[in-house]
């Protein structure tokens, strides 16, 4: 598992440790929730849901492709 060392707000940081303890979660579960949700996954999770939502659409590669391409720059342009 990696390490990683952030520095946040002094305001954040201590709203994030009442969460945890609220939540009764670590702090590392909580960040890693928070990037799940903002979409930031492994590679191979994005590549097993694409091939997974293909299939189930009776799309070739190429289609499948195509429409998850469009996906993103519509959701990279949005505020």
């Amino acid at each position: 598992m990696g390490r990683l060392t952030i520095t946040l707000d002094d305001n954040l940081h201590r709203a994030l440790k009442e969460a945890s303890a609220l939540q009764g979660r670590s702090i590392g579960k909580l960040i890693e929730e928070s990037l799940r949700l903002r979409g930031i996954k492994p590679v191979e999770d994005a590549r097993v849901l694409v091939e997974r939502s293909r299939s189930r659409a009776g799309l070739s590669e190429a289609e499948a492709l195509e429409i998850a391409e469009s996906e993103v720059r519509q959701a990279r342009q949005a505020p």
